[in-house]
């Protein structure tokens, strides 16, 4: 991952809304949520979470799918994983291959 996409990420999961809708995310999985199911576990209005899903897909962490008339969510893994990577890539003394098991655990199915 690159240094700016690095900071568009970080950048978009810096608000307390935003970290919320992507942490809900990962733990729906590989199914997803439905935009009306994530406004009403998080106590949200649509407008106020489009507006955040839409931060969150622009810095690839999160992709949709629309099913109808609704739109379904995901987290995107890859990219937190390439996020992880890009922070940790320097670690352990500069044997980044130490850190190698930490980033493979978070290479679920997801």
């Amino acid at each position: 991952m690159e240094k700016n996409d690095s900071l568009a990420a970080l950048s978009a999961l810096a608000h307390d809304m935003r970290l919320d809708v992507f942490r809900l995310l990962v733990r729906a999985g590989p199914s997803g949520m439905a935009a009306g199911d994530i406004a009403a576990q998080l106590g949200v209005r649509a407008n106020t979470l489009s507006n955040n899903l839409t931060i969150l897909t622009a810095a690839d962490l999160v992709r949709s799918e629309r099913e109808g008339r609704s739109i379904r969510y995901f987290a995107r893994m890859d990219t937190m994983r390439g996020l992880l990577g890009f922070l940790m890539e320097d670690c352990c003394g500069g044997q980044p291959a130490l850190c190698r098991p930490i980033l493979d655990q978070i290479a679920c199915a997801c």
